[in-house]
């Protein structure tokens, strides 16, 4: 294949197998051959015709195989993927478990939604690891993972439960928003379906709202059943963004992953800051296993403050200038959200409760400038200014 060779297919935005390139310090992103034999397919509201290695990279696989490549990825409008990845999979009667540190819109869809459609609905630690077996019952028909947590970036063991899941024919799906798949491979570890919120790094601007998921083999047929029959299709206009997302996935990740790790180290040594909680930090607890299976860490990470006072908080955020008050991270700019996640968990307790956490997305700007700024805001937040 040349470099230029161009591959007709549905329009390809990302896949769980997506292969980057080796980088150093973050190790090593191989595609194996049992991922170029992954198959799944794709239905959204355009189509286009991509240069192969880029098909190669969504798919992981290389370029020759990428050009007779005939099947493509589900891919839909972000909320969507609450739906089809579910739905596809349990009916009335079954019973599902969901790691307790989940996303908290997909905890509503499960609460209001799943639970009102008669599907049975279990919550569980994710430090959980092969212990998921004693959780299963005789109707729990999938698991439902996301690994690191939301918003307390718990690490769990993949490879555990899906050994767990596999033994007993269960669906394994996963939220691999945060890693993508340039620095965690689902199907490596034994997932089914790999689940994306294509809005954020993948699009990586800010600008759409996508959906993205991925299934393997044994998974791909059911998934598009569900899919279709949901009618869920992403536009072309969404489509066209995340293609250019994802041209410039990896190096955007890299700066991200360099400047994140940056500030936590920064911030791990202020004095207003209890703890960092992020992965690729030596001391946070599920830090051996982000080592054995990740690959590199995103912009994503959060702090716990010591003991301050609501209007002190308040005070440091309202002031911030490069720090934007948002939920949707994965995007250029840096942003930052309070959360206390004690109130809608119901498997665990947060390790430090009571503490004010904030949620960290540390974006493309300078890193002096990102330091200068939460330094004027710790000023604020401690009385100083």
């Amino acid at each position: 294949m040349t470099r230029g060779a161009r591959a007709a297919v549905g329009i390809v935005l990302v896949s769980a197998t997506l292969g980057c390139g080796q980088q150093p310090g973050i190790g090593e992103a191989v595609d194996s051959q049992r991922e170029a034999q992954q198959k799944a397919t794709w239905h959204v509201s355009a189509t286009a015709e991509l240069p192969a290695p880029v098909v190669a990279a969504a798919l992981g696989t290389n370029a020759r195989a990428a050009a007779s490549q005939s099947q493509v990825l589900v891919a839909s409008y972000e909320f969507g993927i609450n739906t089809d990845r579910v739905l596809a999979f349990a009916r009335a009667g079954d019973h599902i478990l969901v790691v307790d540190t989940c996303y908290r819109p997909t905890r509503q869809f499960c609460d209001e939604v799943l639970m009102g459609m008669g599907i049975e609905v279990g919550y569980y630690d994710p430090n959980i690891g092969a212990g998921i077996q004693a959780l299963l019952r005789a109707h729990t028909r999938l698991i439902y993972t996301e690994s690191p947590g939301s918003q307390t970036f718990e690490v769990q063991d993949i490879p555990a439960i899906a050994m767990v899941a596999r033994a007993r024919d269960i669906w394994l799906l996963m939220d691999n928003t945060w890693a993508t798949p340039c620095f965690f491979k689902p199907f490596q570890h034994g997932v089914d379906v790999s689940i994306h919120a294509g809005t954020k790094y993948i699009v990586g601007h800010a600008d759409a709202m996508l959906g993205v998921m991925t299934a393997n083999e044994r998974a791909a047929g059911l998934l598009q059943k569900g899919h279709w029959a949901l009618g869920s299709s992403a536009g072309s206009e969404e489509v066209f963004l995340g293609l250019r997302g994802l041209r410039t996935l990896e190096v955007r990740l890299l700066r991200h992953q360099a400047s994140a790790i940056e500030m936590a180290i920064w911030l791990k040594a202020r004095p207003e800051v209890e703890d960092v909680l992020h992965p690729a930090l030596p001391t946070f607890p599920g830090h051996d296993l982000w080592r054995r299976d990740f690959t590199g860490s995103s912009g994503l990470f959060s702090i716990v403050l010591k003991q301050t006072r609501r209007e002190r908080l308040a005070a440091m955020l309202d002031g911030l200038r490069l720090f934007g008050m948002g939920y949707s991270w994965g995007g250029f700019e840096s942003l930052a959200v309070p959360f206390d996640p004690a109130h809608y968990r119901t498997a665990t307790r947060p390790r430090h409760e009571g503490r004010w956490c904030i949620r960290l997305h540390i974006g493309l700007e300078a890193v002096a400038d990102l330091k200068a700024d939460l330094e004027a805001g710790f000023q604020r937040l401690t009385g100083g200014s």
